[in-house]
Order: C-alpha cells, then structure tokens, then sequence
C-alpha cells in the first residue's frame, strides 16, 4: 500500500471524528488529492470502519492464502468482530480476519447460529425515565389490585350494513392447474352506526348503537353515560 493511501486513510479517520459524512469526506478528497484521490467505494468502506470500530489506518496483512479453517480460534474471532460491529456483511468480516466468505458464512450463521434480522418498528422508544414511571404506576396499579371489580371501561367501533370480503379472507387452497376463483369488487356499505360498549372484570356491562344520522360529540356521550350509570345501578343498587 503507498504512502499516499495511508495518508488518504488517516484523513478519513479525521473526518469520521469531527463527524463528516462518506459524502463530504469523498469530496474532501477528491479536492486535496485529485485523480489520485481513493475510490468512492474504497473511500466509503474505511469510513464505515472507522465509524464502527476500527482505530488502525494501516491494512491488515495479506500473506499467503486466506485462512479456511472453522476452527475453535477463528469462531472466537469472528465472534469477537460481531459483537464489536453487529452490521457487518460476511464480506467485510471475511477481509478483516483474512478468511475466506463461505467459512465466514458457515460460522456465523452454524457455529455461532446467528442471522440477520431489520429493526423492529415501534411508535418509539421509551427513555429510562419513562420505563421507571411505568414501572411504578403498575406497581401503584397492583397494590390497589382490590379495586379493580370496580372499574368499568369502554371502547366504541364502527358497524357497517355489510364489510365486503377481503383478500386474505379469499384465500383457498388450489392446485397449481386449478382455477382461481372470482369475485366482483365491493365497496364498503355508506350505511354505518357506532356501537359503544362499557364492560367491567366480569363483562359487558352497558351497550348501545347511536342512531343513524347521530351527531357523535359530548352531548351525545353525556347521553350514553347517564344512561351507563343507570344500568349500574339497576345491576348494582348497593
């Protein structure tokens, strides 16, 4: 490898610490060193490493032929390496360690039995502080456990005249020469009514639909409620 490499290499650290992009670092060099500057994917690839883990700019060294061996030593060091960057590819790892891809592939995925999944998407991710006033509100919810048969809670949905069958609820079972059946495209029925329902530890306590045409705001829910409460009240006159 040339000086000029290493030099290239040791800027891309810097760049990587005072926190410039591939985009920008790539750019960066393109102006100091011009058409001898490093490739894009070259010039990409380092800058995940450094980004990731690695500290030395200077290229591992390549002699002779790629060790090949899944022995117990190679395990321990391709597991080291995923556990310091867990996004690596079996490419990556595999010019890191100077091995080749496949006993790369078979210790990752056999000796060690890992494989890759995406992130898991959830509305978003509590702080510490936030799981700590969980935790107490459901500790605060537990040791207050006997008044939980008096607590009645409610929830509403829609209910049209008639839901047309979705594409999941078509699915049968075929041959691959058999025909697939047929159905015509249906909308959703415009006549609709909201059923609001209150149910305790025991059960349904109090349902009812809204009228057709009813306008759903708080004189209409003051409504509901009155008539919850006395419902209650004729199930439990104590």
């Amino acid at each position: 490898m040339s000086d000029k490499n290493v030099e290239q290499q040791i800027n891309i650290k810097f760049c990587v610490k005072i926190v410039k992009s591939a985009s920008e670092t790539l750019a960066l060099l393109t102006v100091a060193y011009g058409e001898i500057a490093m490739k894009k994917s070259s010039v990409f690839d380092w800058h995940r490493r450094f980004k990731g883990w690695r500290e030395d700019v200077q290229d591992d060294p390549r002699s002779g032929q790629p060790k090949m061996q899944r022995t117990d030593a190679n395990v321990n060091r391709v597991r080291t390496l995923e556990r310091l960057a867990r996004r690596l590819g079996v490419r990556v790892i595999a010019e890191e360690l100077n091995m080749n891809r496949e006993p790369v592939r078979q210790t990752v995925k056999e000796d060690l039995g890992m494989r890759k999944f995406s992130a898991k998407m959830v509305p978003r991710i509590l702080t510490h502080d936030q799981k700590q006033r969980r935790l107490h509100i459901l500790s605060d919810l537990l040791r207050n456990a006997e008044m939980s048969d008096r607590v009645i809670t409610g929830d509403e949905t829609w209910y049209f005249q008639y839901d047309p069958e979705t594409k999941r609820q078509s699915m049968q079972w075929k041959t691959q020469n058999s025909p697939r059946a047929k159905k015509s495209r249906l909308s959703r029925s415009q006549v609709k009514t909201k059923l609001v329902c209150f149910f305790d530890h025991k059960g349904i306590v109090h349902y009812e639909f809204t009228a057709q045409g009813q306008t759903v705001n708080y004189q209409c829910y003051l409504e509901v409620l009155t008539r919850l409460w006395e419902s209650v009240r004729r199930k439990d006159p104590d």
